[in-house]
């Protein structure tokens, strides 16, 4: 079945830019949230990219204009019912995936992949709770999706070579890099990241460094384009944090335990950017 109209559900950071991706390339987007207001931001910062990229000639004004016309926003998830591919960007907490999942395997039609765009959970637990466990996926992005090339693209235990085949061809539609990679808590990209990103935080815990300084290291001395530190508070303190605890639940080892700090900075609303306090203050 060709792919002609995408589902996302969630207008976030992760969910507008994934409609921004496929709209761009000539897909129709239904674009899926619970509320309107969570609706208009997220198709605002979808206008605000697309301006960028016109700014910078990678787009033309008229293409801009046929992007935003390719997207509808719903906040009925019944709305998705025509879709030929849903995909999902919600939250990363399980019990939130898991209610979007098993209500679009009731909605959708049966042969529809539908796929998450999770950063660290087992696609074969989401995929148990429907009855198309064979066609469903992980298709990671990464932030900020217009710009950044690589997509995850995971099996679960029954995933269907089919079903791969699918959508790996979709990612490189969206010119995009598709790496292929097993099921596993973290995947490869989190895996090795998060445990990273939350010794720097124990580092500035037990007072090795600052914030500051730790960044400082990672950017002059590993040549990294941002700290550690600046990169949680881009990503999310508590996302970080659910993806820790995932970790830790899933591979059972104590290295993967969150930071203290990382947990209090969180129960106290610092959430990094988005919050506007994190390790740094926006």
């Amino acid at each position: 079945m060709a792919v002609g109209r995408v589902g996302v559900i969630g207008a976030g950071t992760m969910g507008n830019g994934i409609a921004h991706v496929f709209a761009r390339s000539g897909f129709d987007v239904v674009l899926c949230d619970v509320e309107q207001r969570f609706l208009d931001r997220g198709l605002a910062t979808i206008a605000k990219n697309l301006d960028r990229e016109v700014t910078k000639n990678k787009i033309s004004a008229e293409d801009k204009t046929a992007t935003l016309g390719r997207i509808a926003g719903v906040v009925e998830r019944g709305r998705l019912v025509e879709c030929d591919l849903v995909i999902e960007a919600a939250t990363e907490k399980f019990e939130v995936k898991a209610e979007i999942f098993r209500e679009l395997d009731r909605l959708i039609k049966p042969e529809v992949i539908l796929a998450s765009n999770t950063s660290s959970i087992s696609i074969t637990k989401i995929g148990a709770l429907t009855g198309r466990a064979d066609r469903v996926i992980g298709m990671h992005f990464f932030n900020p999706v217009p710009v950044m090339k690589l997509v995850e693209v995971i099996r679960g235990l029954a995933t269907s070579q089919a079903t791969f085949e699918r959508v790996r061809e979709l990612a490189v539609k969206l010119e995009k890099t598709p790496v292929e990679v097993n099921d596993a808590p973290g995947f490869v990209s989190n895996r090795v990241l998060m445990p990273l990103l939350n010794e720097a935080m124990y580092a500035v815990m037990e007072g090795v460094a600052t914030a500051e300084a730790v960044d400082e290291v990672f950017k002059l001395g590993m040549a990294h384009p941002m700290g550690p530190l600046t990169l949680a508070d881009f990503i999310g303190l508590d996302v970080c944090l659910d993806i820790m605890r995932v970790m830790q639940e899933g591979l059972g080892d104590p290295k993967y335990r969150p930071c203290p700090l990382l947990i209090k900075m969180v129960d106290a609303g610092w959430l990094g950017r988005k919050s506007g306090r994190g390790f740094y203050r926006y």
